[in-house]
This record gives structure tokens, sequence and C-alpha cells, in this order.
């Protein structure tokens, strides 16, 4: 015995552009389908565990660190240039 399960199917169209960057991201096996449900899909913060290095991941922390730290001083200074 045979079953088809028809899926419906809209039509796109997009530049050559983007089809070079979809093809790209596609694998042998996989439809185009595929690739844009896999690259649109929410992620889990843990799928990114162990991506950084040590040293990558205390750079980060770093320049995130850094990056606040201005940020407030900046704010500090338009708020005491705003209360005069």
């Amino acid at each position: 015995m045979c079953m088809y399960i028809h899926m419906p199917t809209m039509t796109i169209t997009i530049t050559e552009e983007a089809y070079k960057r979809l093809k790209a991201k596609k694998e042998r096996n996989e439809s185009f389908t595929d690739v844009i449900l896999k690259i649109t899909s929410k992620r889990n913060i843990s799928d990114f565990a162990g991506m950084l290095t040590e040293k990558e991941a205390s750079d980060l922390e770093s320049n995130i660190r850094d990056a606040r730290s201005r940020s407030r001083a900046r704010m500090d200074h338009i708020r005491k240039r705003m209360s005069e």
C-alpha cells in the first residue's frame, strides 16, 4: 500500500543573491524547505554551549563589562547635564 501526503506549497520570489546564499546552506539531501526551516528555527541557548574557547569567552565578558561601564558613564553624564 502506498500513501501520499500532499503538503500545501507556496511559490516565492527571491533575488539571485538570496538563492545563492540559500543554496550554499543546503546539504545534499535537504530540500530548500528544510534549509529555510533550519535557519529560521528558534535555538535553545544551550545549543551555543562550548562554541567559544575560554579566552574568547573571557574576552567577550570583558568587552561587555567595558561597554556597560561606558554606557553607564554616558547616562550619568546626560543625567547630570539635564539636571543643571
